[in-house]
Protein backbone atom coordinates (compact mmCIF):
# COMPACT_ATOMS: atom_id res chain seq x y z
CA UNK A 1 0.00 0.00 0.00
CA UNK A 2 1.08 3.38 -0.92
CA UNK A 3 1.64 6.37 1.38
CA UNK A 4 -1.13 8.13 -0.83
CA UNK A 5 -3.50 5.26 -0.40
CA UNK A 6 -2.74 5.20 3.73
CA UNK A 7 -3.49 8.87 3.77
CA UNK A 8 -6.69 8.96 2.07
CA UNK A 9 -8.17 5.68 3.96
CA UNK A 10 -7.14 8.13 7.22
CA UNK A 11 -8.99 10.82 5.76
CA UNK A 12 -12.29 8.58 5.12
CA UNK A 13 -12.31 7.12 9.13
CA UNK A 14 -11.41 10.56 10.46
CA UNK A 15 -14.59 11.91 8.32
CA UNK A 16 -16.61 8.46 9.85
CA UNK A 17 -15.45 9.63 13.18
CA UNK A 18 -16.34 13.31 13.06
CA UNK A 19 -20.02 12.03 12.02
CA UNK A 20 -20.41 9.63 14.78
CA UNK A 21 -19.07 12.13 17.20
CA UNK A 22 -22.30 14.86 16.12
CA UNK A 23 -24.27 11.83 16.55
CA UNK A 24 -22.85 11.43 20.24
CA UNK A 25 -23.34 14.84 21.02
CA UNK A 26 -26.69 15.10 19.79
CA UNK A 27 -28.28 12.34 22.17
CA UNK A 28 -26.03 13.62 25.05
CA UNK A 29 -23.94 10.07 25.45
CA UNK A 30 -20.53 12.21 27.12
CA UNK A 31 -18.74 8.68 27.40
CA UNK A 32 -19.51 7.62 23.70
CA UNK A 33 -18.34 11.51 22.71
CA UNK A 34 -14.96 11.44 24.70
CA UNK A 35 -13.90 7.84 23.29
CA UNK A 36 -14.95 9.00 19.67
CA UNK A 37 -12.20 12.07 20.05
CA UNK A 38 -9.64 9.67 21.80
CA UNK A 39 -10.09 7.80 18.34
CA UNK A 40 -10.03 10.91 16.22
CA UNK A 41 -7.19 12.17 17.58
CA UNK A 42 -5.34 8.96 16.91
CA UNK A 43 -6.36 9.17 13.45
CA UNK A 44 -5.23 12.74 12.72
CA UNK A 45 -1.90 12.01 15.02
CA UNK A 46 -1.34 9.10 12.31
CA UNK A 47 -2.49 10.88 9.10
CA UNK A 48 0.30 14.06 10.04
CA UNK A 49 2.81 11.37 10.30
CA UNK A 50 1.81 10.10 7.30
CA UNK A 51 1.84 13.73 5.70
CA UNK A 52 5.24 14.25 7.20
CA UNK A 53 6.62 11.01 5.78
CA UNK A 54 5.08 11.86 2.29
CA UNK A 55 6.83 15.52 2.40
CA UNK A 56 10.00 13.85 3.23
CA UNK A 57 9.85 11.33 0.40
CA UNK A 58 9.17 13.86 -2.15
CA UNK A 59 11.54 15.65 -1.24
CA UNK A 60 13.87 13.17 -1.28
CA UNK A 61 12.75 12.40 -4.25
CA UNK A 62 13.71 15.90 -5.68
CA UNK A 63 16.96 15.75 -4.71
CA UNK A 64 17.16 12.37 -6.32
CA UNK A 65 15.91 13.92 -9.61
CA UNK A 66 18.36 16.98 -9.12
CA UNK A 67 21.26 14.84 -8.89
CA UNK A 68 19.99 12.48 -11.70
CA UNK A 69 19.89 15.63 -13.48
CA UNK A 70 23.06 16.70 -12.44
CA UNK A 71 24.61 12.98 -13.33
CA UNK A 72 22.73 13.01 -16.53
CA UNK A 73 24.40 16.75 -17.42
CA UNK A 74 27.79 15.43 -16.60
CA UNK A 75 27.40 12.50 -18.33
CA UNK A 76 26.16 14.44 -21.56
CA UNK A 77 29.06 16.61 -21.34
CA UNK A 78 31.90 13.75 -20.33
CA UNK A 79 30.38 12.19 -23.73
CA UNK A 80 30.62 15.65 -25.74
CA UNK A 81 34.12 16.47 -24.21
CA UNK A 82 34.90 12.59 -25.37
CA UNK A 83 33.58 13.90 -28.85
CA UNK A 84 35.83 16.78 -28.79
CA UNK A 85 38.69 15.34 -27.97
CA UNK A 86 37.77 12.51 -30.49
CA UNK A 87 37.56 15.35 -33.37
CA UNK A 88 40.26 17.72 -31.79
CA UNK A 89 42.21 14.21 -31.80
CA UNK A 90 41.39 12.91 -35.59
CA UNK A 91 42.53 16.82 -36.65
CA UNK A 92 45.88 16.33 -35.07
CA UNK A 93 46.33 13.01 -37.01
CA UNK A 94 45.15 14.44 -40.17
CA UNK A 95 47.51 17.40 -39.49
CA UNK A 96 50.03 14.90 -38.95
CA UNK A 97 49.38 13.18 -41.92
CA UNK A 98 49.02 15.99 -43.83
CA UNK A 99 52.43 17.23 -42.90
CA UNK A 100 54.09 13.71 -43.22
CA UNK A 101 52.89 13.78 -47.02
CA UNK A 102 53.62 17.62 -47.13
CA UNK A 103 57.54 16.23 -46.66
CA UNK A 104 57.54 14.99 -50.15
CA UNK A 105 55.13 17.45 -51.51
CA UNK A 106 56.12 18.78 -55.30
CA UNK A 107 54.50 21.98 -56.30
CA UNK A 108 54.02 21.68 -60.40
CA UNK A 109 51.83 23.62 -62.19
CA UNK A 110 48.53 21.93 -63.60
CA UNK A 111 48.98 19.19 -66.65
CA UNK A 112 49.07 20.98 -69.77
CA UNK A 113 50.11 24.36 -68.54
CA UNK A 114 53.09 26.51 -67.63
CA UNK A 115 54.77 29.48 -65.93
CA UNK A 116 57.29 31.63 -67.62
CA UNK A 117 60.09 33.35 -66.50
CA UNK A 118 61.75 37.00 -67.25
CA UNK A 119 64.03 35.34 -70.02
CA UNK A 120 60.81 33.57 -71.22
CA UNK A 121 59.11 36.50 -71.20
CA UNK A 122 61.39 38.53 -73.41
CA UNK A 123 60.48 36.02 -76.12
CA UNK A 124 56.96 36.08 -75.93
CA UNK A 125 57.31 39.76 -75.78
CA UNK A 126 58.86 39.99 -78.80
CA UNK A 127 56.38 37.79 -80.27
CA UNK A 128 52.99 39.50 -79.09
CA UNK A 129 54.26 43.00 -80.40
CA UNK A 130 55.32 42.35 -83.52
CA UNK A 131 51.84 40.50 -83.97
CA UNK A 132 50.53 43.88 -82.69
CA UNK A 133 51.78 46.00 -84.61
CA UNK A 134 51.38 43.85 -87.40
CA UNK A 135 47.64 43.73 -86.42
CA UNK A 136 47.62 47.80 -86.30
CA UNK A 137 49.15 47.91 -89.36
CA UNK A 138 46.43 46.59 -91.33
CA UNK A 139 44.01 48.52 -89.66
CA UNK A 140 42.15 46.15 -86.99
CA UNK A 141 40.92 47.17 -83.64
CA UNK A 142 41.24 45.37 -80.50
CA UNK A 143 38.10 43.83 -78.47
CA UNK A 144 38.12 41.16 -75.43
CA UNK A 145 35.36 38.64 -74.51
CA UNK A 146 34.95 36.77 -71.39
CA UNK A 147 36.85 33.65 -70.40
CA UNK A 148 33.81 31.06 -70.51
CA UNK A 149 31.04 31.41 -72.72
CA UNK A 150 27.40 29.69 -72.18
CA UNK A 151 27.91 25.83 -73.21
CA UNK A 152 24.61 26.15 -75.81
CA UNK A 153 26.94 29.16 -77.58
CA UNK A 154 29.88 26.98 -77.97
CA UNK A 155 28.19 23.44 -78.24
CA UNK A 156 28.49 21.97 -81.80
CA UNK A 157 30.73 24.62 -83.58
CA UNK A 158 33.76 22.04 -83.37
CA UNK A 159 33.18 18.88 -84.69
CA UNK A 160 34.63 16.08 -83.36
CA UNK A 161 37.11 18.22 -81.10
CA UNK A 162 34.16 19.41 -78.90
CA UNK A 163 35.15 16.60 -76.56
CA UNK A 164 38.06 19.05 -76.02
CA UNK A 165 36.22 21.60 -74.48
CA UNK A 166 36.36 22.59 -70.45
CA UNK A 167 32.70 22.35 -69.08
CA UNK A 168 32.61 24.59 -65.55
CA UNK A 169 30.45 23.75 -62.72
CA UNK A 170 26.66 24.70 -62.88
CA UNK A 171 26.93 28.19 -61.05
CA UNK A 172 23.52 30.15 -60.49
CA UNK A 173 21.61 28.19 -63.32
CA UNK A 174 23.54 28.74 -66.02
CA UNK A 175 26.10 26.33 -67.48
CA UNK A 176 29.36 27.82 -69.30
CA UNK A 177 32.43 26.31 -70.65
CA UNK A 178 35.66 27.83 -71.03
CA UNK A 179 36.49 29.13 -74.28
CA UNK A 180 38.22 26.57 -76.93
CA UNK A 181 38.81 29.24 -79.57
CA UNK A 182 38.21 33.49 -80.17
CA UNK A 183 36.26 32.41 -83.18
CA UNK A 184 33.32 30.98 -82.07
CA UNK A 185 33.15 34.30 -79.03
CA UNK A 186 34.00 36.73 -81.74
CA UNK A 187 30.63 35.56 -83.72
CA UNK A 188 28.52 35.50 -80.81
CA UNK A 189 29.62 39.34 -79.64
CA UNK A 190 28.72 40.61 -83.13
CA UNK A 191 25.15 38.64 -83.58
CA UNK A 192 24.49 40.27 -80.04
CA UNK A 193 25.70 43.49 -81.03
CA UNK A 194 23.80 43.75 -84.41
CA UNK A 195 27.59 44.50 -85.75
CA UNK A 196 28.12 43.64 -89.38
CA UNK A 197 31.15 45.05 -90.27
CA UNK A 198 34.29 44.77 -88.30
CA UNK A 199 38.01 44.40 -88.63
CA UNK A 200 39.52 43.44 -85.10
CA UNK A 201 42.24 42.02 -83.72
CA UNK A 202 42.38 39.49 -80.28
CA UNK A 203 45.04 38.50 -78.27
CA UNK A 204 44.15 36.26 -74.85
CA UNK A 205 44.27 32.57 -73.66
CA UNK A 206 41.57 29.76 -74.79
CA UNK A 207 41.60 26.30 -73.09
CA UNK A 208 41.40 22.53 -74.11
CA UNK A 209 41.56 19.15 -72.81
CA UNK A 210 43.78 18.15 -75.41
CA UNK A 211 47.10 15.71 -74.68
CA UNK A 212 49.52 17.93 -73.66
CA UNK A 213 52.90 17.48 -75.88
CA UNK A 214 54.89 20.80 -73.51
CA UNK A 215 57.93 20.75 -76.38
CA UNK A 216 55.59 20.84 -79.64
CA UNK A 217 53.59 23.56 -77.90
CA UNK A 218 50.33 21.40 -77.64
CA UNK A 219 49.14 23.12 -74.00
CA UNK A 220 45.70 22.74 -72.54
CA UNK A 221 45.84 26.66 -71.78
CA UNK A 222 47.51 28.80 -74.43
CA UNK A 223 47.01 32.09 -76.04
CA UNK A 224 45.77 32.48 -79.59
CA UNK A 225 46.59 35.85 -81.60
CA UNK A 226 43.43 36.26 -83.76
CA UNK A 227 42.78 38.62 -86.33
CA UNK A 228 39.41 38.48 -88.24
CA UNK A 229 37.54 40.36 -91.22
CA UNK A 230 33.32 41.06 -90.72
CA UNK A 231 31.36 41.98 -93.13
CA UNK A 232 30.68 41.68 -96.88
CA UNK A 233 32.94 42.28 -99.33
CA UNK A 234 33.62 41.43 -102.96
CA UNK A 235 35.20 37.26 -103.05
CA UNK A 236 38.83 36.99 -101.81
CA UNK A 237 39.66 40.25 -101.02
CA UNK A 238 39.73 40.29 -97.10
CA UNK A 239 40.77 36.45 -97.51
CA UNK A 240 44.00 37.88 -99.55
CA UNK A 241 44.55 40.27 -97.14
CA UNK A 242 43.95 37.78 -94.09
CA UNK A 243 46.63 35.46 -95.41
CA UNK A 244 49.48 38.72 -95.73
CA UNK A 245 48.43 39.36 -92.20
CA UNK A 246 49.54 35.77 -91.53
CA UNK A 247 53.01 35.74 -93.84
CA UNK A 248 54.21 39.21 -92.35
CA UNK A 249 53.84 38.00 -89.07
CA UNK A 250 55.94 34.86 -89.59
CA UNK A 251 58.73 36.84 -91.43
CA UNK A 252 58.55 39.13 -88.96
CA UNK A 253 58.96 37.05 -86.02
CA UNK A 254 61.49 35.06 -88.11
CA UNK A 255 60.37 31.64 -87.87
CA UNK A 256 62.47 29.98 -90.50
CA UNK A 257 61.49 28.60 -93.71
CA UNK A 258 57.67 27.99 -93.47
CA UNK A 259 54.88 27.05 -96.28
CA UNK A 260 50.78 27.88 -95.91
CA UNK A 261 48.77 25.36 -97.22
CA UNK A 262 45.41 26.51 -98.44
CA UNK A 263 42.66 24.49 -99.95
CA UNK A 264 38.91 25.53 -99.91
CA UNK A 265 35.76 23.85 -97.82
CA UNK A 266 33.89 23.64 -101.61
CA UNK A 267 36.22 21.60 -103.26
CA UNK A 268 36.55 18.97 -100.25
CA UNK A 269 32.78 18.83 -100.47
CA UNK A 270 32.86 18.54 -104.10
CA UNK A 271 35.55 15.71 -104.20
CA UNK A 272 33.27 13.67 -101.12
CA UNK A 273 30.57 13.98 -103.12
CA UNK A 274 32.62 13.12 -106.56
CA UNK A 275 33.92 10.13 -104.70
CA UNK A 276 30.69 8.62 -103.16
CA UNK A 277 31.09 9.72 -99.57
CA UNK A 278 27.70 9.92 -97.99
CA UNK A 279 26.58 13.29 -97.40
CA UNK A 280 26.39 12.97 -93.53
CA UNK A 281 30.00 11.48 -93.07
CA UNK A 282 31.31 15.10 -94.85
CA UNK A 283 33.03 16.54 -91.61
CA UNK A 284 34.02 13.03 -90.36
CA UNK A 285 35.88 12.17 -93.45
CA UNK A 286 37.03 15.91 -93.48
CA UNK A 287 38.51 15.51 -89.87
CA UNK A 288 39.82 11.87 -90.93
CA UNK A 289 41.76 13.71 -93.95
CA UNK A 290 42.78 16.86 -91.82
CA UNK A 291 44.94 14.32 -89.78
CA UNK A 292 47.46 13.59 -93.16
CA UNK A 293 50.15 16.20 -91.77
CA UNK A 294 50.64 13.56 -88.56
CA UNK A 295 49.64 10.09 -90.10
CA UNK A 296 50.83 8.04 -92.88
CA UNK A 297 47.40 7.84 -96.02
CA UNK A 298 47.33 4.18 -94.72
CA UNK A 299 46.56 5.51 -91.38
CA UNK A 300 44.12 8.19 -92.09
CA UNK A 301 42.25 5.42 -94.47
CA UNK A 302 42.13 2.48 -91.55
CA UNK A 303 40.44 5.05 -89.59
CA UNK A 304 37.94 6.14 -92.50
CA UNK A 305 37.06 2.43 -93.23
CA UNK A 306 37.48 0.85 -89.74
CA UNK A 307 35.96 3.55 -87.80
CA UNK A 308 34.38 5.99 -89.61
CA UNK A 309 32.40 3.08 -91.77
CA UNK A 310 33.79 4.32 -95.30
CA UNK A 311 33.91 1.62 -98.12
CA UNK A 312 37.63 1.19 -98.87
CA UNK A 313 37.05 1.90 -102.80
CA UNK A 314 35.75 5.29 -101.83
CA UNK A 315 38.57 6.01 -99.67
CA UNK A 316 41.07 4.62 -102.40
CA UNK A 317 38.98 7.46 -104.91
CA UNK A 318 39.71 10.34 -101.93
CA UNK A 319 43.13 8.85 -101.75
CA UNK A 320 43.89 9.64 -105.14
CA UNK A 321 42.91 13.36 -104.65
CA UNK A 322 44.63 14.43 -101.54
CA UNK A 323 47.88 13.91 -103.23
CA UNK A 324 47.35 16.87 -105.30
CA UNK A 325 49.44 20.02 -104.34
CA UNK A 326 50.48 23.10 -106.42
CA UNK A 327 49.20 26.58 -107.74
CA UNK A 328 47.13 28.32 -110.52
CA UNK A 329 47.97 25.05 -112.45
CA UNK A 330 46.13 22.78 -109.92
CA UNK A 331 43.26 24.84 -110.41
CA UNK A 332 43.43 23.93 -114.66
CA UNK A 333 44.02 20.61 -113.31
CA UNK A 334 40.63 20.06 -111.17
CA UNK A 335 38.60 22.19 -113.74
CA UNK A 336 39.64 19.42 -116.16
CA UNK A 337 38.88 16.18 -113.97
CA UNK A 338 35.81 14.55 -115.31
CA UNK A 339 34.45 14.25 -111.85
CA UNK A 340 34.90 17.28 -110.60
CA UNK A 341 34.16 19.27 -113.27
CA UNK A 342 30.02 18.33 -113.04
CA UNK A 343 30.24 19.30 -109.46
CA UNK A 344 28.43 23.14 -108.42
CA UNK A 345 30.44 22.95 -105.39
CA UNK A 346 33.82 21.94 -106.61
CA UNK A 347 34.18 24.61 -109.35
CA UNK A 348 32.81 27.52 -107.35
CA UNK A 349 35.30 26.65 -104.95
CA UNK A 350 38.26 26.47 -107.61
CA UNK A 351 36.87 29.82 -109.28
CA UNK A 352 37.55 31.01 -105.40
CA UNK A 353 40.84 29.58 -105.36
CA UNK A 354 41.85 31.16 -109.08
CA UNK A 355 40.73 34.87 -107.92
CA UNK A 356 42.77 34.47 -104.62
CA UNK A 357 45.89 33.24 -106.43
CA UNK A 358 45.89 36.21 -108.17
CA UNK A 359 45.45 38.47 -105.31
CA UNK A 360 48.57 36.53 -103.49
CA UNK A 361 50.54 37.04 -106.60
CA UNK A 362 49.45 40.92 -106.69
CA UNK A 363 49.96 40.81 -102.29
CA UNK A 364 53.91 38.73 -103.00
CA UNK A 365 52.55 36.48 -100.79
CA UNK A 366 52.57 33.53 -103.40
CA UNK A 367 56.12 32.06 -102.85
CA UNK A 368 54.66 31.29 -99.50
CA UNK A 369 51.52 29.48 -100.76
CA UNK A 370 51.02 25.50 -101.80
CA UNK A 371 47.51 24.77 -102.58
CA UNK A 372 47.05 21.68 -101.08
CA UNK A 373 44.05 18.97 -101.25
CA UNK A 374 45.06 17.27 -97.86
CA UNK A 375 44.29 20.43 -95.84
CA UNK A 376 41.18 19.98 -94.28
CA UNK A 377 41.01 22.12 -91.06
CA UNK A 378 38.59 19.77 -88.75
CA UNK A 379 36.52 22.55 -87.34
CA UNK A 380 32.74 22.24 -88.46
CA UNK A 381 32.28 26.27 -89.00
CA UNK A 382 34.45 26.46 -92.04
CA UNK A 383 32.74 27.42 -95.38
CA UNK A 384 35.12 28.63 -98.04
CA UNK A 385 39.08 29.35 -98.54
CA UNK A 386 40.80 27.19 -95.48
CA UNK A 387 44.73 27.81 -94.53
CA UNK A 388 47.62 26.85 -92.47
CA UNK A 389 51.55 27.52 -92.07
CA UNK A 390 54.20 24.84 -90.98
CA UNK A 391 57.55 25.17 -90.63
CA UNK A 392 59.75 23.55 -92.79
CA UNK A 393 62.67 22.77 -91.64
CA UNK A 394 63.46 19.56 -89.42
CA UNK A 395 62.86 19.94 -86.08
CA UNK A 396 65.41 21.14 -83.43
CA UNK A 397 66.58 19.83 -79.91
CA UNK A 398 65.73 20.92 -76.69
CA UNK A 399 66.69 19.49 -73.11
CA UNK A 400 67.02 16.12 -75.34
CA UNK A 401 64.33 16.21 -76.63
CA UNK A 402 62.82 16.88 -80.31
CA UNK A 403 61.07 19.94 -80.92
CA UNK A 404 58.69 20.02 -83.81
CA UNK A 405 55.61 22.07 -83.96
CA UNK A 406 53.70 21.52 -86.74
CA UNK A 407 51.06 23.96 -87.35
CA UNK A 408 51.74 27.22 -86.12
CA UNK A 409 49.19 29.40 -87.69
CA UNK A 410 45.36 28.91 -89.18
CA UNK A 411 42.57 30.63 -90.17
CA UNK A 412 39.55 30.08 -92.83
CA UNK A 413 36.55 31.93 -93.84
CA UNK A 414 33.17 31.26 -91.85
CA UNK A 415 30.45 33.00 -93.50
CA UNK A 416 27.61 30.96 -91.50
CA UNK A 417 28.65 31.00 -87.95
CA UNK A 418 27.43 34.52 -87.11
CA UNK A 419 23.75 33.59 -88.52
CA UNK A 420 24.15 30.70 -86.57
CA UNK A 421 23.23 32.96 -83.21
CA UNK A 422 21.71 35.93 -85.35
CA UNK A 423 18.98 33.66 -87.24
CA UNK A 424 19.40 36.98 -89.54
CA UNK A 425 21.21 37.90 -92.47
CA UNK A 426 24.67 36.03 -92.98
CA UNK A 427 27.79 37.97 -91.59
CA UNK A 428 30.13 36.72 -94.02
CA UNK A 429 33.62 36.27 -92.19
CA UNK A 430 37.33 35.48 -92.59
CA UNK A 431 39.73 35.16 -90.55
CA UNK A 432 43.72 33.94 -89.41
CA UNK A 433 44.96 32.46 -85.80
CA UNK A 434 48.81 32.82 -84.59
CA UNK A 435 49.96 29.92 -82.52
CA UNK A 436 51.93 31.77 -79.91
CA UNK A 437 52.95 28.76 -77.61
CA UNK A 438 54.44 26.70 -80.91
CA UNK A 439 56.02 29.81 -82.00
CA UNK A 440 57.56 30.15 -78.90
CA UNK A 441 58.64 26.69 -78.75
CA UNK A 442 60.31 27.12 -81.78
CA UNK A 443 62.13 30.33 -80.40
CA UNK A 444 63.16 29.07 -77.85
CA UNK A 445 64.47 26.17 -78.84
CA UNK A 446 67.11 28.29 -80.76
CA UNK A 447 67.80 31.49 -78.14
CA UNK A 448 70.93 31.53 -76.67
CA UNK A 449 69.00 32.52 -72.82
CA UNK A 450 72.40 33.71 -71.56
CA UNK A 451 72.58 36.02 -74.17
CA UNK A 452 69.08 37.27 -73.54
CA UNK A 453 68.33 40.46 -72.59
CA UNK A 454 65.34 40.02 -69.93
CA UNK A 455 65.37 43.46 -68.19
CA UNK A 456 63.86 46.61 -70.18
CA UNK A 457 66.25 48.65 -68.02
CA UNK A 458 68.55 51.07 -70.51
CA UNK A 459 70.41 52.53 -67.71
CA UNK A 460 71.34 51.60 -63.71
CA UNK A 461 72.31 54.04 -61.72
CA UNK A 462 75.46 53.38 -59.81
CA UNK A 463 76.57 54.67 -55.99
CA UNK A 464 80.20 54.56 -55.44
CA UNK A 465 81.95 54.90 -52.03
CA UNK A 466 79.13 57.07 -49.50
CA UNK A 467 76.46 55.84 -52.02
CA UNK A 468 74.88 59.23 -52.64
CA UNK A 469 70.80 57.83 -52.43
CA UNK A 470 69.51 61.05 -53.13
CA UNK A 471 72.03 61.77 -56.04
CA UNK A 472 71.20 58.50 -57.62
CA UNK A 473 67.38 59.30 -57.60
CA UNK A 474 67.98 62.50 -58.73
CA UNK A 475 69.74 61.68 -62.03
CA UNK A 476 67.04 58.42 -62.32
CA UNK A 477 64.05 61.22 -61.94
CA UNK A 478 65.71 63.12 -64.87
CA UNK A 479 66.11 59.67 -67.06
CA UNK A 480 62.56 58.72 -66.24
CA UNK A 481 60.99 61.83 -66.66
CA UNK A 482 62.98 61.90 -70.35
CA UNK A 483 61.17 58.66 -70.79
CA UNK A 484 64.69 56.42 -70.40
CA UNK A 485 64.10 53.42 -68.33
CA UNK A 486 66.60 53.93 -65.24
CA UNK A 487 66.78 51.73 -62.07
CA UNK A 488 69.52 51.95 -59.06
CA UNK A 489 69.94 49.89 -55.95
CA UNK A 490 67.27 50.69 -53.13
CA UNK A 491 70.24 50.61 -50.50
CA UNK A 492 71.49 53.71 -48.64
CA UNK A 493 74.75 52.63 -49.41
CA UNK A 494 74.74 49.71 -51.71
CA UNK A 495 77.90 47.15 -52.14
CA UNK A 496 79.76 48.21 -56.40
CA UNK A 497 79.60 44.02 -56.79
CA UNK A 498 76.12 43.82 -56.06
CA UNK A 499 75.23 46.84 -58.49
CA UNK A 500 77.61 45.43 -61.39
CA UNK A 501 75.74 41.93 -60.41
CA UNK A 502 72.05 43.73 -61.33
CA UNK A 503 73.70 45.19 -64.75
CA UNK A 504 75.16 41.91 -65.24
CA UNK A 505 72.00 40.03 -65.27
CA UNK A 506 69.84 42.66 -66.99
CA UNK A 507 72.36 43.20 -69.71
CA UNK A 508 71.90 46.77 -69.08
CA UNK A 509 73.84 48.68 -72.06
CA UNK A 510 74.88 51.98 -70.30
CA UNK A 511 75.47 52.91 -66.71
CA UNK A 512 75.46 56.65 -64.86
CA UNK A 513 78.22 56.64 -61.76
CA UNK A 514 77.77 58.79 -59.13
CA UNK A 515 81.48 59.27 -56.61
CA UNK A 516 82.32 61.85 -54.12
CA UNK A 517 85.05 63.53 -57.03
CA UNK A 518 82.46 63.75 -59.21
CA UNK A 519 79.38 65.26 -56.99
CA UNK A 520 82.07 67.71 -55.77
CA UNK A 521 81.90 69.05 -59.07
CA UNK A 522 78.97 68.78 -60.05
CA UNK A 523 79.14 65.87 -62.80
CA UNK A 524 78.75 61.94 -63.12
CA UNK A 525 80.31 59.24 -65.36
CA UNK A 526 78.10 57.45 -68.64
CA UNK A 527 80.00 54.33 -69.13
CA UNK A 528 79.20 51.54 -71.93
CA UNK A 529 78.52 48.43 -70.11
CA UNK A 530 78.70 46.00 -73.51
CA UNK A 531 81.23 44.55 -74.64
CA UNK A 532 80.41 46.47 -77.91
CA UNK A 533 83.18 48.26 -79.39
CA UNK A 534 80.93 52.31 -80.55
CA UNK A 535 84.50 54.11 -81.62
CA UNK A 536 84.22 56.08 -78.31
CA UNK A 537 85.66 56.27 -75.22
CA UNK A 538 84.01 53.78 -72.94
CA UNK A 539 83.62 56.80 -70.31
CA UNK A 540 82.72 60.16 -70.03
CA UNK A 541 82.35 62.62 -67.66
CA UNK A 542 79.22 64.95 -68.07
CA UNK A 543 77.08 67.63 -65.77
CA UNK A 544 74.14 66.76 -64.34
CA UNK A 545 72.25 68.55 -66.64
CA UNK A 546 73.87 66.47 -69.44
CA UNK A 547 73.27 63.39 -68.46
CA UNK A 548 69.82 62.92 -70.42
CA UNK A 549 71.37 64.04 -73.48
CA UNK A 550 74.52 61.65 -73.33
CA UNK A 551 72.53 58.97 -72.23
CA UNK A 552 70.11 59.16 -75.92
CA UNK A 553 72.99 59.95 -77.67
CA UNK A 554 75.12 56.68 -76.69
CA UNK A 555 71.44 54.66 -76.79
CA UNK A 556 71.07 55.76 -80.28
CA UNK A 557 74.76 54.84 -81.45
CA UNK A 558 74.75 51.31 -79.75
CA UNK A 559 70.94 50.84 -81.43
CA UNK A 560 72.39 51.34 -84.77
CA UNK A 561 75.09 48.78 -84.11
CA UNK A 562 72.62 46.24 -83.61
CA UNK A 563 72.77 46.10 -79.94
CA UNK A 564 69.54 45.46 -78.31
CA UNK A 565 69.03 48.97 -75.95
Amino acid sequence: MTIDTEIADLITLEEASRLRNKENKKKGDKEAEKKEIEILKEIMKKKAELLKRKKAEEKAKEAEGENEKKDAVKKDAKEKDGKVVEVVQGLKKEKGEKEKEGSGFTLKTPKGTKDYDERDMAIREKIFSTVTRIFKKHGATTIDTPVFELKEILAGKYGEDSKLIYDLEDQGGEKCSLRYDLTVPFARYLAENSITNLKRYHIAKVYRRDNPAMNRGRFREFYQCDFDIAGLYDPMIPDAEGLRVMTEILEGIDVGDFVIKINHRKILDGMFEVCGVPADKFRQISSAVDKLDKMSWEDVKKEMTDEKGLAPDVADRIGEYVKLKGSSELCDTLAADAGLSKNANAMKGVEDMRLLLQYLDVLGVLPRVSFDLSLARGLDYYTGVIYEAVVLRSPSVQNGEQVGVGSIAAGGRYDELVGMFSGKTKIPCVGVSIGVERIFALLSSRTDRATLKSSPTQVYVFGVGEGFLLERMQIAKRLWDAGINAEFMYKTKPRSQNQFDACDRGRVPLAVWVGKECREAGKVKVRNMTRVEDGEEREVEVGFEGVVGEVRRRLGVLEGLGVEV
